[in-house]
């Protein structure tokens, strides 16, 4: 049996040590997309599903993030569910001043105009029904309006500050 933690030894709650607790927590790994003057994107490792009726999904986006301007005015939201295949994709997607839609990446408008990933597990589109604003994030909430999950592969997934996939 482990003995409870001693909350006066333990260390102050600071953002490092946010990061060094969710470093030990395996996330999936997904891509948030929107249409724009430009599409934008980024690699969210914080999608939640949120209600199955109606159903809804959540993730963070910092306001800083390049991606924020768009997603902050977007109607609708394209999310990717990426497999262990896509650890290059999924790091393009969270590099600073990479070309996220350049000819290295497929993609096509989908519905709504949301630009859709190829090669993907499964993939959504969602109407944006609430922003929240969460400390230097914002959590966006989103109903599913079309999607399909018939891609291949298993998932990516993010740990110790590393894209990695599955073990069985």
């Amino acid at each position: 049996m482990t003995a409870t933690p001693d909350l006066a030894a333990a260390p102050a709650a600071t953002s490092e040590l946010l990061r060094s607790v969710f470093r030990r927590h395996a996330a999936g790994v997904a891509v948030i997309t929107a249409a724009g003057e430009r599409p934008v994107g980024f690699t969210a490792t914080s999608l939640n599903s949120v209600a199955a009726e109606p159903p809804l999904v959540s993730f963070g986006i910092g306001t800083s993030s390049s991606s924020w301007p768009v997603l902050a005015e977007a109607g609708h939201v394209g999310v990717h569910i990426l497999g262990e295949h896509q650890r290059e994709l999924a790091a393009t997607f969270a590099r600073s001043g990479a070309d996220r839609f350049g000819p290295s990446t497929e993609w096509r408008p989908g519905p709504e105009g949301v630009p859709l990933l190829g090669g993907v597990p499964a993939w959504l589109v969602c109407r944006v029904v609430a922003r929240v604003p969460a400390g230097d994030h914002v959590i966006v909430i989103a109903e599913a309006v079309a999607g399909d999950p018939s891609g291949e592969g298993r998932p990516l997934v993010y740990h110790q500050g590393r894209f990695t996939a599955l073990r069985d």
